[in-house]
């Protein structure tokens, strides 16, 4: 019997660009979805420009809100020093 993940959960996510050197901090609930749109539906904007991205990090949360606090957490000075420590 297979098994499926639901995701009922909010994520934050950290994508990287090894082509470009990029990343990109985000949260959705949605991941499989929104990486589609990072890597083929969008046809403009931040990550349209550095495709393809992969998935280096994620977290899961119970409430949007907590999934934008950790999101902005990343997009701060700590936040990105963090990311360029660990992802790069």
């Amino acid at each position: 019997m297979a098994s499926f993940f639901y995701m009922e959960n909010f994520v934050t996510y950290i994508l990287l660009s090894s082509k470009h050197n990029k990343t990109y901090v985000g949260f959705t609930s949605d991941l499989i979805n929104r990486m589609k749109s990072h890597n083929q539906f969008d046809k403009k904007g931040y990550t349209a420009k550095f495709r393809p991205w992969v998935v280096v990090h994620v977290e899961f949360f119970e409430t949007k809100s907590e999934a934008i606090k950790r999101e902005n957490w990343f997009k701060s000075g700590v936040g990105r020093d963090y990311i360029n420590n660990h992802f790069r």
